[in-house]
């Protein structure tokens, strides 16, 4: 059987149960970037992505439904801001303009 062409954004799994994704092709070296659930990112040959895939260690995945493993998300907390951890709300909104005189 023919190995499918990575492509980017699309989830595999090797046979020992470790999930990534395909983060980036390049045909013109021939390497595949791929980003293991926690992070990791590696390079793998084309070559290398066939001859795992011909021999059933490499397989079409799902992507995870907590798909936050590999992407650092600060937590949410109720009005939906990103909490930093001191206890603090931060307004993000821009100051006031009121008083600079552009013209000066």
């Amino acid at each position: 059987m023919t190995a499918p062409h990575p492509e980017i954004g699309l989830w595999y799994r090797l046979s020992g149960g470790e999930l990534f994704e395909v983060v980036a092709v390049d045909d013109d070296d021939g390497t595949i970037d791929i980003q293991y659930f926690d992070g990791t990112v590696e390079e793998m040959d084309i070559e290398d992505w066939d001859a795992q895939w011909e021999d059933g260690v490499l397989e079409a995945a799902e992507a995870p439904e907590d798909w936050s493993g590999s992407v650092d998300v600060e937590p949410v907390d109720e009005e939906g801001r990103g909490s930093d951890g001191l206890g603090e709300d931060h307004d993000l909104r821009a100051s006031s303009l009121d008083g600079i005189d552009l013209f000066e």
